[in-house]
């Protein structure tokens, strides 16, 4: 269908030459089952026979019996030699991919300075190799490298070189801007001059040098592309590659084109977030569509005016992509807030309340101490409930010491914490790398034997930053902690001239927050709501 475009995902190829992104065979293949249930249609995987990890997955993956095409990538044959003697091509074939995309010259520059050859044979490499892969019965997508600087410099060139994979049967011929440096009318302009000169199907993969990689790709595809390709969350080279969480649903809702499912699209938000975890790279909270603060609301005003229809500042449903409106509670706030934080955690308040005044002067209160409400979701929450007596004290500490020490050039950390839950003192030591993590063990170790569920919580990033910057190493500091169940992720916050005392607060309130949650599901691990700290009334 002609409103039908193909996503073709790079994230386990072109999406590890990111700067900080590892991925191990095992990491790639728990990513493509995610991809796959996203829906894209080609997940690119790697050069079969570029290293151990590539040779493994491309070995692995037949085993999963995905709907994507998982494609293997290389690049056109060597120059002054054959196709059927060429290594990479051979290990393509071999690896029994169904298709594999082939990157190759289409900008004389390149071909004079890079590969040191004639441009008649970058055109014979191009053929050769498409000629190759369609013998063997692979579907052939043709990487066109740097096309658009190339057409700006030599557009006859470029041409040739495309026409010349359209003849030898590429099933895709794709547009790349490489550096990233094209402009979106530009882009525009001669994706439709192409479109008009060839007869294969087009596709566009843009890189984000200029911030305009997700821009550029919408226009290629209003000028005749079909194809786009990028990456989840928009990992990369340098800049990233075209952002797909943000290409997605604005070729969907917005454009009015087919790329998924709309049941797959609700599960946007939290493929991108399962990926960024698997690839240890924290997400920016103000990522389009996906991120935390997507549709995160602080001003009076604008919660104001959401709560009466929430289309006044919210430009699509969060649900559509599977995230969800947030309310930011801080200083800067006014009653709107805190009446629509309250109602969202179902507690009975309304603007003539007493209460809602005094919790809104105690949250100015406490961010005038150095507290942040708005990235501490979860203390926030605790706070709400404790102000409506909806929590009681789980445990209590009752003393708490850290060992510091080097030994053999190492730093170990112990911590002895003695806690009372339910009237019983606790008395437990963990070690742990630093005295957080330390901590963390010790506190654990002691709640354990009461709340098992608890083994299934870890604490995913930690953050301090000095508040008072003129004290240097007296002042006061503010500890964010971020804590999962690879289910839910939330945030703490702690405040303290004490590191250590932040620290143990931001650390209790993800304790206690993690005991919430498992309260509302009925019999988990058959520890009863009134125990895991929720008071029924």
């Amino acid at each position: 269908m002609e409103n039908t475009i193909s996503i073709f995902d790079t994230t386990l190829r072109d999406g590890t030459q990111g700067e900080g992104i590892s991925l191990s065979a095992d990491d790639k293949l728990k990513i493509a089952q995610k991809l796959d249930a996203l829906g894209v249609h080609y997940i690119e995987g790697g050069n079969p026979g570029s290293n151990s990890k590539d040779i493994e997955f491309f070995q692995r993956v037949k085993g999963l019996k995905l709907n994507a095409k998982v494609t293997a990538f290389g690049s056109t044959r060597r120059k002054n030699s054959s196709a059927e003697q060429d290594s990479s091509l051979i290990r393509i074939v071999e690896s029994g991919v169904p298709a594999a995309t082939l990157v190759g010259k289409s900008w004389d520059f390149h071909v004079h300075t890079a590969l040191q050859t004639t441009l008649e044979e970058n055109l014979a490499m191009i053929y050769d190799s498409f000629a190759y892969l369609k013998r063997n019965s692979v579907e052939a997508i043709f990487d066109a490298e740097h096309f658009f600087d190339g057409y700006k410099h030599n557009p006859e060139y470029a041409l040739m070189a495309l026409r010349k994979a359209q003849d030898a049967g590429a099933n895709w011929v794709v547009l790349c801007d490489t550096n990233g440096g094209t402009l979106p009318s530009e882009i525009h302009e001669i994706v439709s001059r192409v479109r008009a000169e060839l007869t294969a199907p087009l596709g566009i993969h843009t890189h984000n040098d200029c911030e305009l990689a997700v821009a550029n790709s919408l226009a290629a595809i209003q000028a005749g592309a079909r194809q786009v390709q990028g990456t989840i969350n928009g990992y990369g080279e340098r800049c990233g590659n075209a952002n797909l969480c943000s290409i997605i649903p604005n070729l969907q809702v917005k454009m009015d084109y087919r790329c998924i499912s709309d049941e797959q699209l609700q599960t946007l938000t939290s493929t991108a977030r399962y990926i960024s975890e698997i690839a240890n790279a924290h997400m920016p909270v103000g990522q389009p569509f996906v991120g935390n603060a997507a549709f995160a609301h602080k001003g009076g005003i604008h919660v104001s005016a959401i709560m009466k229809d929430s289309k006044t500042y919210e430009h699509i449903r969060p649900e559509l992509v599977g995230n969800k409106q947030r309310i930011l509670v801080s200083e800067l706030a006014g009653q709107s807030n805190i009446i629509s934080k309250a109602q969202e955690l179902g507690l009975d308040v309304n603007a003539n309340n007493d209460k809602t005044k005094q919790i809104m002067e105690r949250i100015k209160e406490l961010e005038h101490q150095g507290y942040q409400f708005e990235g501490a979701d979860a203390s926030l929450e605790l706070l709400l409930r404790d102000a409506f007596g909806e929590m009681k004290e789980i445990f209590k500490l009752e003393s708490l010491k850290l060992i510091v020490e080097k030994n053999n050039g190492h730093m170990n950390a112990e911590a002895i914490v003695k806690v009372n839950v339910e009237g019983q003192t606790v008395y437990t030591a963990a070690e742990g790398n630093g005295p957080v993590n330390a901590l963390d063990n010790a506190l654990r170790k002691a709640l354990e034997q009461f709340y098992p569920s608890i083994n299934n919580i870890h604490l995913a990033d930690y953050k301090v930053r000095v508040i008072d910057e003129k004290d240097a190493t007296a002042g006061k500091v503010r500890v964010l902690i971020e804590s999962t169940d690879f289910n839910n992720t939330w945030s703490t916050v702690g405040v303290s001239s004490n590191v250590i005392e932040a620290s143990w607060e931001a650390l209790v309130d993800s304790i206690r927050y993690a005991l919430l949650n498992m309260a509302r599901i009925t019999n988990v691990h058959d520890e009863p709501r009134e125990q895991l700290g929720l008071v029924n009334h």
